[in-house]
């Protein structure tokens, strides 16, 4: 199906959400979410629940889910010497320490020291980006730097799980942010099309012939931060590290070879696989998939209802249409669909 929107037009992204739509809880199971089925080819719509996903694929299909884990990177301490309180929230390390962001801002200048009420670790703001975050170090109270196991087990007992901006409800349960299979720590925001799925869904699965395959992909807060580059082929996209294993790309080879889909779990499993082409690789990822992209790793999506002028939205519209998307999202906004995080889900085949 053909559209006539300007693919590279930021105002083309961009659709009214009502605010009631935007779920602000987890439904009570998993999978009892609700299922938009698109045919790709004749943008056919049909509805079900998220217990459906066995019947629509096919024996031999291959799912590959996103196993990262979501860090509790929330961090709430106080400036010291006896200062005001301050809000930390991690968002990737490297060499030096951790790129953060850091509320007030303001006062949390290169050299503040932070404490968190244990006297165990301390935060040092050792410098600052372009874009207002800022780089800290934990430190013990010798000074000496802490790493490792003593600062993963630290920030488990300390830390808080972060939730999108646009959530106001707690989360009574911070497991409901994390998928069944998350294992590998590192995202500051969970893979939420992974959420939907629970053992029983997978046993269905297997049973059905279904073949199950994991990549890793760390999420970034930037994924909830619109475009804002009126041609958004000028828009500089986040950097997030991806791996694709040696055994996910043999058994992306095996469906292939036997002409099965390779059916991603989200879009942060589909921009892994587009990253490495479907064969083994790891590293930093910083591909930007908008209208107009040739896919060659995937074959079918499960996602989340996404954000206007999101890149998340942009790379669902290169995979289906950005027509077909809209007229998707506009049943989906008359049916009373749920959208974003704790949303319901598409099924793009």
């Amino acid at each position: 199906m053909t559209d006539a929107r300007p693919q590279f037009d930021l105002a083309t992204y961009d659709y009214e959400l009502p605010d009631h739509l935007i779920a602000q809880t987890p439904l009570e199971r998993r999978d009892a979410s609700r299922l938009l089925a698109m045919d790709r080819r004749t943008g056919d719509l049909s509805h079900g629940t998220f217990t459906d996903l066995p019947a629509l694929l096919d024996p031999g299909d291959l799912l590959v889910v996103n196993r990262t884990r979501v860090l509790p990177a929330r961090l709430l301490g106080h400036r010291l010497p006896g200062g005001g309180h301050t809000e930390i929230l991690l968002l990737r390390q490297n060499d030096v320490g951790w790129e953060a962001l850091v509320r007030p801002s303001r006062r949390l200048q290169v050299g503040t020291h932070i404490g968190f009420g244990d006297d165990e670790l301390f935060a040092e703001v050792v410098g600052r980006d372009e874009r207002g975050g800022r780089l800290v170090r934990f430190v013990d109270r010798d000074g000496a730097a802490v790493e490792s196991a003593r600062f993963a087990n630290w920030l488990a007992r300390n830390g808080r799980t972060p939730l999108p901006p646009y959530i106001r409800e707690p989360l009574a349960d911070p497991e409901r942010y994390q998928t069944i299979f998350a294992q590998d720590p590192g995202s500051a925001a969970a893979p939420t099309a992974g959420l939907h799925l629970t053992p029983e869904l997978l046993f269905q699965l297997r049973e059905r012939g279904v073949a199950l395959a994991y990549v890793v992909l760390h999420v970034g807060l930037d994924t909830f931060r619109p475009v804002e580059s009126e041609d958004i082929r000028h828009h500089a996209i986040h950097t997030e590290w991806y791996e694709v294993s040696a055994q996910t790309a043999a058994l992306i080879a095996r469906a292939r070879q036997s002409g099965r889909r390779v059916v991603a779990i989200g879009t942060t499993t589909a921009r892994a696989l587009e990253t490495s082409g479907g064969t083994e690789g790891r590293g930093a990822t910083r591909l930007f998939i908008y209208p107009g992209y040739t896919f060659r790793a995937i074959d079918a999506l499960v996602t989340n209802f996404h954000a206007p002028c999101s890149s998340l939205l942009m790379l669902v519209g290169a995979f289906a249409g950005i027509g077909a998307i809209f007229r998707a999202y506009d049943e989906a906004i008359a049916r009373g669909y749920r959208f974003l995080s704790f949303g319901d889900a598409m099924l793009i085949r």
